[in-house]
């Protein structure tokens, strides 16, 4: 006989495959014997058709293609006998599915063997349906298998109840018609028919409203009598499962209380006792115990409330974090993370776990750990959770460094109480893990302390301490370069000491040898030793003494293969050397730099959190730059693919970082007043030289709008404008000539209402519309802004934008103080591109000041009046 004929056993093709040594010999056993299958059915021999599929189920395993024997399959499914329909089913299940166009053949098949005498036949139908079936397959047979749910055997309803599954999951305008048949299933004593039906009716609430609320009214009360004589059921080896009864049918009870519970307080309160006596009574030493109160626990949370069982579903996920299995704590964490939105002070009781899960040898329970940690901080907490994070990142893994580090800043930063301890954990930060720091970090750091003039002489001899014992990281370097190149003379003379620090005895040389060092040092990159040139440059000016060894040490780096060291070398020696008489007023301290402007810039690279605290982060009378202030790009949403083209210092970080241009840049008229040089790093106006002196007003603004699309249309309320008061301020003034007086038009405009753009407790604004016939595009608005409260607002600042087919022009207001109870007035144009077609739609943000206090309020104005 042909080893390879179609009369050969499945079992000894599969000991030939198995005997191959090589990929080609498998390829050539198998290529021979599909030949040989193909020629057995071209011969529609009927006596072997079923050891063909056999064989062709074997070969499709390997993953080879048996297209060709799919109809082999329904000629077995209409076979009368048993077992050629098994093999035939058997077959369809694994060599088709339902996006096959050959199904459409079987249907008919299907319905014959749902309604067969022998149970069994009915039984290879079913799980075939409940396999392959499609949508249009569902319609067909949807009425059999509703009959065969009240079918006298019970292996025929549960395999009936998995097939309704499929149905209902296809086509679910079909699940009304298994309501009621659903229901029927709840009352079975017989445990795998009863766990079906719990799975089909799960899955009809889920698809249906109206079978919700029916399953609400009519099987609650029945569904929790089921359970408790579950839970409380004596032991039967037949479902006993670790000496837990049915565990699996715990849990598909539990997830459908969990759904009819949810948004239905009646329904919850009916469930509380069980839920509870689950909770306490089932044992958490066997892995299915831990599945059932795992399980229990969601339905807990998910249902209406309940304080003291969500206290107590809480207290398990605090007792699974003791536990010895990783993937008990990782869930537990992952289930703790949705219940802080839920009850926040019963997690706050299991903070120290979850603080040691921080310092978990697992990865990923550390990170969802720390993640945990990271939503756990508030006001109340942030001191004592920053000390434990920050004493176990100088013994964490290099790996986990980076994440650790970065979450303190973010907590540090969001939560400080007063600068001066967000100060000291910046610097302990910088220490430990400099290096795996981001730049927006320490940039913050240097913005804080800028504006804390009584902390620059104790964070400057605090820098200089820490620069001896962790110079090898390059964050803690930069920030404490720039620190004393502005404040060497405060280190020095010991100025500004503090009652909690020891006085320190450190001299001009001193000063010099540390920015030396700095700059010599071998792990040092070009940021690095260029900042370090500029603060060398900055303590010649403080120490004239030094001024030799300075212009030394800087002469040093004229031969350097970096280009922008060797510039800056050159241009820096000299200053020294040639322009004595503007140096000190060149190298001045740096003024206060605007916290609200860089918050605004950087909030859009924040990690997103999650407060437990009610408290706005603003409100934190810290200084600190926050989350909250998100950048008016953000907060407009007018980002757009576009990227502006970029400036000379937009191509070059080093030189908008170092750079020394110490001319004045003229004034630029208001009508052509750009977003200046997108995407600058704060740390050009932090580090740049001679820099003209910010105008009053005007500075907030032209920084936070630098990163703004230039196709988007911004404008501001204060304006710089070198023009006088008097100036024409359009396009039509400008081309007027030169009389002296425009002619006055007769106002012919169409009336339009005024509107309230915008209220809150604090503050109003209303909007006042005029428009000249002659330009109907263009349409003149007077904001009336109105202080609802007894407090001056000062610094006062409104901003505004539009989409692409609005463009926008905003004129000074008539002060940038709102006294309390009073009003100011501002005018602004809008100029509709599509006028008549879209309406006219703005966002706005309104920035002030409450006796020191920045305080920012936005919103979006949709009710503009029609036709503007």
């Amino acid at each position: 006989m042909n080893p390879f004929s179609s009369g050969t056993r499945l079992s000894d093709m599969i000991r030939a495959i198995r005997a191959s040594k090589t990929a080609a010999e498998e390829r050539a056993v198998v290529r021979k014997e599909c030949a040989a299958i193909r020629a057995s059915i071209n011969e529609n021999d009927q006596d072997y058709r079923h050891r063909d599929l056999a064989k062709l189920m074997f070969i499709h395993m390997l993953g080879y293609p048996t297209h060709f024997g799919q109809m082999e399959c329904l000629k077995l499914i209409a076979s009368p006998g048993f077992p050629e329909k098994r093999i035939g089913y058997l077959g369809l299940m694994l060599l088709l599915d339902e996006r096959q166009e050959v199904l459409m053949l079987v249907t008919n098949s299907l319905k014959q063997d749902l309604n067969h005498t022998n149970q069994y036949i009915v039984g290879l139908a079913l799980c075939a349906l409940g396999n392959i079936c499609s949508a249009e397959m569902a319609r067909d047979l949807a009425p059999e298998v509703e009959r065969l749910l009240q079918f006298r055997d019970p292996n025929i309803r549960k395999k009936a109840a998995l097939c309704a599954i499929r149905i209902i999951r296809k086509v679910p305008d079909l699940s009304e018609n298994f309501i009621n048949p659903g229901a029927a299933l709840l009352k079975e004593k017989h445990h795998g028919v009863l766990i079906t039906g719990v799975h089909l009716c799960t899955e009809i609430c889920n698809v249906s409203s109206e079978a919700l609320e029916y399953f609400r009214k009519k099987c609650t009360e029945g569904l929790v009598k089921t359970l408790r004589d579950i839970a409380n059921s004596p032991y039967s080896p037949e479902y006993d499962v670790a000496g837990i009864m049915d565990p699996f049918l715990h849990i598909r009870l539990l997830r459908l209380l969990r759904v009819l519970g949810q948004g239905d307080a009646d329904a919850s309160d009916c469930m509380n006792d069980i839920l509870a006596q689950v909770a306490s009574k089932t044992e958490s030493n066997k892995n299915a115990g831990n599945a059932i109160l795992y399980e229990c626990v969601q339905t807990i949370m998910s249902i209406e409330e309940n304080g003291g069982l969500r206290v107590l579903a809480i207290n398990i996920l605090g007792k699974f974090l003791s536990n010895r299995d990783n993937n008990i704590r990782y869930v537990a964490l992952n289930m703790l993370m949705r219940a802080l939105t839920v009850d926040s002070q019963a997690v706050q009781r299991h903070r120290a776990t979850i603080l040691e899960c921080v310092k978990d040898s697992d990865a990923s329970i550390q990170k969802r750990a720390l993640e945990l940690i990271y939503l756990l901080v508030n006001e109340n907490n942030v001191k004592p959770l920053a000390k434990e994070l920050i004493e176990y990142l100088e013994v964490s893994e290099q790996d986990f460094k980076g994440d650790l580090a970065a979450k303190i800043c973010s907590i540090v930063e969001k939560f400080a109480p007063e600068k001066i301890w967000y100060i000291d954990q910046m610097l302990k930060v910088l220490s430990e893990a400099g290096t795996y720091v981001k730049e927006d970090v320490w940039h913050a750091l240097i913005v804080v302390i800028t504006n804390a003039p009584h902390l620059h002489g104790y964070t400057v001899r605090a820098l200089y301490r820490a620069l001896h014992t962790s110079c090898e990281q390059e964050s803690l370097v930069r920030v404490a370069v720039w620190c004393i190149g502005e404040y060497a003379d405060l280190l020095v003379n010991n100025s500004g000491m503090l009652d909690l620090e020891d006085p320190i005895t450190v001299t001009e040389s001193d000063a010099v040898d540390v920015i030396e060092t700095a700059i010599k040092h071998h792990t040092s990159d070009v940021t690095t030793k260029a900042m370090a040139l500029i603060a060398l440059l900055k303590i010649s000016s403080r120490f004239p003494s030094c001024s030799e060894r300075v212009k030394s040490i800087i002469g040093q780096n004229k031969g350097s293969f970096v280009l922008e060291l060797q510039q800056r070398s050159m241009e820096f020696s000299s200053v020294i050397q040639k322009h004595q008489n503007i140096r000190s007023t060149l190298l001045e301290r740096m003024p206060v730099l605007d916290e609200a402007t860089f918050s605004g810039r950087r909030a859009g690279s924040l990690p997103a959190s999650v407060s437990t605290s009610g408290k706005s982060p603003l409100s934190i009378p810290n200084g600190v730059a926050k989350a909250a202030a998100a950048p008016l790009v953000d907060l407009l949403d007018l980002s757009s693919d576009d990227t502006p083209a970029p400036t000379s210092s937009g191509d070059n970080f080093l030189q908008d970082l170092l750079g020394v241009d110490i001319t004045q840049p003229s004034a630029q008229p208001v009508s052509g007043m750009q977003p200046s040089q997108a995407g600058a790093d704060i740390l050009l106006d932090l580090l740049s030289i001679g820099t003209p002196s910010p105008v009053q007003n005007g500075s907030t603004n032209g920084d936070l709008l630098s990163m703004q699309d230039n196709n988007a249309p911004i404008a501001s309320m204060d304006t710089i404008s070198s023009t006088s008061p008097t100036a024409p301020s359009s396009m039509m003034d400008l081309l007027d000539g030169f009389g002296s007086t425009p002619p006055k038009n007769e106002d012919k405009s169409p009336a339009y209402p005024s509107i309230v753009a915008f209220e809150s407790s604090s503050l109003k604004i209303e909007f006042i519309f005029t428009k000249k016939p002659e330009n109907p595009q263009t349409t003149d608005i007077v904001g009336n802004f109105t202080n609802l409260s007894p407090n001056v607002y000062t610094d006062f600042l409104f901003q505004a934008a539009v989409p692409k087919f609005l463009q926008l022009h905003l004129d000074p207001a008539s002060s940038n103080s709102l006294p309390a109870n009073g009003s100011i007035k501002q005018t602004m144009r809008v100029t509709n591109s599509q006028q008549g077609k879209k309406p006219i739609v703005m966002r706005m943000r309104v920035g002030y000041k409450i006796n020191g206090k920045d305080v920012l309020e936005e919103g979006q104005i949709n009710n503009f009046p029609r036709g503007l």
